[in-house]
C-alpha cells in the first residue's frame, strides 16, 4: 500500500482546499467488464440491464460452494504484444487493453509529451494470482528450473502500473495502492493529487481480478461469496434475499489531466471533474466512531467538503452495495443519515458485473461519468425484494432519466477500508 504522506493525511482530515476542486478533469475512459468489452459496449449493456455473471468456466468450480463470477470473455491475441504474453498475468493483459483505450479516447500520446509529464497510479488486490499459481504448480511438480523468471514481477500488485508506464513511456509519478474495493478510488484520488501538484496527465484506476482456484479459496475465506446457483440471484444488494456477492474481473482506467493543460492541447469538453475525495478506516470492533457515525459516513462528509458541495447538491449515489444484510443495512443507514430518507437516487450497476476487487470503484466512477454525459442513472438489476425501501431510493431494473451534475461514489474494502469520491460536471 502506498505510504504517500498526503494520502495518509486525507484518511484522517479534510484535504487542504488550496487547489480548485475542478482542476483535475477526466478526458479518457477505458473499460473492460464482464458485460462489455470497451466503454460504449459496457455502457450499452449496463443500460439494457445485461449481466455478465454466470458459472465459472476457467476452472471447474464443482468442488466449491461458490461457483458464479463475472468473467471477461476476451481473446487478447493481437490486442497485447506477443512478447508480453509469457511475461504477464491475464489481469495485466486486460489492464493494458483498458489503458490503451483510455489514452486513445483522450487523444493523448505520452511518448510525445515531455519527460516526466505523464504518470500512472493503479490499484490492485493481490497481483497476478493466476500466473503465480501456474508457476507454483510447476515448482511442485517439476522443480525450480521450470519456474518462469517472470514470476518475480508478474504476481506483484504494482505490476500493472509498471507495465503500463513502460509500454507508453510514462515516466512521471508512478505507484500502486492496495485497499480492496476502496483502493480503486484511492488510486484516482492520488492521481488527482499529482495533477494538482503539476503533473499534466495521469492514467489511473484499476483492472483487477483473479479467477483461479488459489484466489478463489482466498476470496471464499471472507465468508462473503454467494453460494447461489442462479446467476440472477447471485448478487442482491439491498434485497431481503441478499446472501453475499459474486466476484468478478475487470474495471476501468481513466485519463486525468490538468484542466488548463487539456484545454491547451485541444480538449474542448472533458467528461467531468474529480472534485473531492476522502478515505477512512472503520473503528476497531467494540468501539464507536466519534459522534456515533461510521467510517463510511465520515468519508462521504469529508469528500463532499473537499468538493465544496452540500449533500443537497448530490444527484446520485453509486453505492458500495456489499450484498450482505449487515453491510447493506449499514450503508443504507449511512445514506439516510447523510441525505435524509430516500432523498437522493441510489444505484449499484455492479450487480451486472460482480464485485471486481480494486477494479470495482473505478468502474463505478466511469459509469458515473457516462451517466452524467447522457443524463441517465443506470439500474440495479435483480433486486426484487427491497430490504431498505424506507431509507434509500434504489434505482431498479430500468434506467432513470435525469440531469446529473454531481455524483458520489462509495467503496468499502474488506478489513475496514472506506473511500468516497465526488464527480462533478464541468461548467
Amino acid at each position: 500500500m502506498s505510504t504517500d504522506p498526503g494520502l495518509l493525511g486525507e484518511r484522517a482530515t479534510a484535504p487542504r482546499a488550496a487547489a480548485h476542486p475542478l482542476r483535475a478533469v477526466v478526458t479518457g475512459i477505458g473499460v473492460i467488464a464482464p458485460n462489455g468489452i470497451g466503454t460504449e459496449a459496457y455502457w450499452d449493456a449496463t443500460l439494457r440491464g445485461t449481466s455478465g455473471i454466470d458459472r465459472v468456466t476457467r476452472f471447474d468450480p464443482a468442488q466449491y460452494p461458490s461457483r458464479l463470477a463475472g468473467e471477461v470473455n476476451l481473446d487478447v491475441t493481437g490486442r497485447v504484444p506477443g512478447r508480453l504474453l509469457p511475461q504477464t498475468d491475464r489481469m495485466t493483459r486486460l489492464a493494458l487493453i483498458a489503458a490503451e483505450e483510455a489514452l486513445a479516447d483522450a487523444g493523448a500520446d505520452p511518448r510525445q509529451m515531455p519527460d516526466f509529464a505523464a504518470g500512472v497510479v493503479t490499484a490492485g488486490s493481490a497481483g497476478g494470482f493466476e500466473f503465480g499459481q501456474k508457476e507454483l504448480e510447476a515448482l511442485w511438480s517439476k522443480g525450480g528450473q521450470y519456474v518462469s523468471a517472470y514470476q518475480s514481477f508478474a504476481w506483484f500488485y504494482p505490476v500493472n502500473t509498471g507495465q503500463i508506464s513502460i509500454r507508453h513511456g510514462m515516466r512521471g509519478p508512478g505507484s500502486a495502492l492496495v485497499a480492496d474495493q476502496a483502493g480503486g478510488l484511492d488510486a484516482i484520488a492520488k492521481a488527482r493529487r499529482h495533477v494538482r501538484q503539476g503533473t499534466p496527465l495521469m492514467l489511473t484506476g484499476a483492472v483487477d481480478g483473479s479467477l483461479c482456484p488459489w484466489a478463489w479459496i482466498c476470496m471464499m475465506s471472507s465468508g462473503r461469496l454467494t453460494t447461489a446457483e442462479d446467476p440472477r440471484r447471485a448478487y442482491l444488494p439491498f434485497d431481503r434475499d441478499a446472501g453475499g456477492h459474486a466476484p468478478g474481473e475487470g474495471g476501468a482506467h481513466l485519463v486525468l489531466e490538468d484542466a488548463e493543460a487539456a484545454r491547451a492541447r485541444g480538449v474542448d469538453r472533458p467528461y467531468a471533474a474529480i472534485a473531492g475525495h476522502a478515505s477512512t478506516f472503520d473503528a476497531r470492533p467494540g468501539t464507536t466512531e466519534p459522534g456515533g457515525g461510521t467510517g463510511l459516513l465520515r468519508a462521504a462528509r469529508i469528500a463532499l467538503a473537499d468538493a465544496r458541495v452540500d449533500p443537497s447538491d448530490v444527484d446520485v449515489v453509486f453505492a458500495d452495495a456489499a450484498g450482505s444484510s449487515d453491510l447493506d443495512r449499514a450503508e443504507a443507514d449511512t445514506l439516510a443519515r447523510l441525505f435524509g430518507a430516500r432523498a437522493v437516487p441510489v444505484t449499484a450497476p455492479k450487480t451486472m458485473t460482480g464485485r471486481l476487487l480494486a477494479g470495482g470503484g473505478p468502474l463505478d466512477v466511469a459509469t458515473a461519468v457516462l451517466a452524467m454525459r447522457d443524463s441517465v442513472i443506470p439500474p440495479t438489476v435483480h433486486v426484487d425484494h427491497e430490504a431498505h425501501r424506507e431509507a434509500i431510493d434504489l434505482v431498479r431494473e430500468t434506467p432513470r432519466q435525469m440531469r446529473i451534475d454531481t455524483a458520489l461514489v462509495l467503496a468499502r474494502g474488506h478489513g475496514g477500508f472506506n473511500s468516497a469520491l465526488v464527480v462533478r460536471r464541468v461548467p
